[in-house]
Parts: structure tokens; C-alpha cells; sequence
């Protein structure tokens, strides 16, 4: 399946869910988040400001805020900066998405575990992003653990990579964490 066909399936099957099932899947997956050794042991966490199709992070950005150094990307022409996380310093950026304001930019070698949005994944931690590049770009200058978060329907048996592509290393859905096995680069 092209990509192209795999962003219209996956916002055609989100749009299925009820309000219930978006509130239960998030508090699943991040329930799975918070699990594992390696966010246990993170300090410093990328995450991402969720847009309404988007698994919420609002709950699991606001519990663990005071115990973890979460950081947000902004966009900046065609990369993200990283930010520091402060409620009550967002501001709505590129794309309508709530972006941290400021000029405390945090270089990547920083992070520690980067959880990563996406519109699909597969087993083997190929991503389908929204078609412009961001993460692909941020994530190839880290070696931070890289996590991706999606409801069940954003699951594929594979996804055809592009060289540029950069997998994660686990995925976690409501049901299920994969540990995918790949080369670092």
C-alpha cells in the first residue's frame, strides 16, 4: 500500500472512534509508556503536542511533568527546534499545533527518549509521517530510544521505507509493545 493510501485509511478508520475509545486507547498506550525501564530511567523526554486526530498526550504531559524534563519540537522553516515544556507558555505554531515559546533550544543529543507521532507504523518500526520530513530530519541526528504511539488502526504488517526514513525502535499501541530490531546508523 503507498503511503498516500495508508494516511487516507488510517484518518478514515480514526474518524471511527468514539470519544471513549480515543480517552481509553491513549490511557492504554501511555500506561505501557510509563512500563517500560527506559522512560523509567529517561530524564530528559521529547514528546509532541497531540492535534485532535492524534493519540492525547495533554493527561500523560501533565502527570509526569513535575518528575521528568519533557521537552517539545517547534518548528523552524523545515526542522524542529526542541524546547523546554511549559504549559503555560505554548502558543499555537506551524501547522495549528501548540509549540513552546522561547529561546531555550535544546540540542537533540540531549534526549533520552523521543516519543514520536506518526499516522502509521509497522512491526519493524517504519513510520508513515504527514509527508514533510520533520522527524525524519530530527530523528537521524539521535541516538535517543525512539517510541512510537498509535491506536490500533495505525498498525500495518509493513510499510515500504524510504531511504531517508528513520524507524523507531519500539511501538506501542493500545494493545500491544513491539520491540523492532534495526541498525543504528
Amino acid at each position: 500500500m503507498k503511503k498516500d493510501d495508508i494516511r487516507r485509511k488510517v484518518r478514515a478508520d480514526k474518524a471511527l472512534l468514539s470519544d471513549t475509545e480515543r480517552r481509553d486507547a491513549a490511557r492504554d498506550v501511555f500506561s505501557r509508556l510509563e512500563g517500560l525501564a527506559a522512560f523509567m530511567m529517561a530524564e530528559n523526554v521529547l514528546m509532541y503536542h497531540s492535534l485532535p486526530d492524534e493519540l492525547s498526550t495533554l493527561d500523560f504531559l501533565d502527570k509526569w511533568h513535575t518528575a521528568k524534563s519533557f521537552f517539545l519540537p517547534r518548528v523552524n522553516g523545515v526542522n524542529l527546534d526542541i524546547l523546554p515544556y511549559d504549559r503555560s507558555h505554548l502558543r499555537h505554531g506551524a501547522f495549528q499545533i501548540e509549540e513552546p515559546e522561547g529561546d531555550e533550544v535544546v540540542d537533540v543529543e540531549n534526549i533520552d527518549l523521543i516519543v514520536v507521532p506518526a499516522v502509521a507504523y509497522d512491526r519493524r518500526g517504519n513510520r508513515v509521517g504527514r509527508g514533510k520530513g520533520f522527524y525524519d530530519r530530527l530523528l537521524s541526528n539521535s541516538r535517543a530510544l525512539k517510541v512510537g504511539v498509535a491506536y490500533s488502526c495505525q498498525l500495518f504488517d509493513e510499510i515500504e521505507a524510504d531511504e531517508h526514513d528513520v524507524p523507531v525502535d519500539i511501538v506501542i499501541t493500545p494493545d500491544r509493545c513491539i520491540v523492532t530490531v534495526r541498525h543504528r546508523r
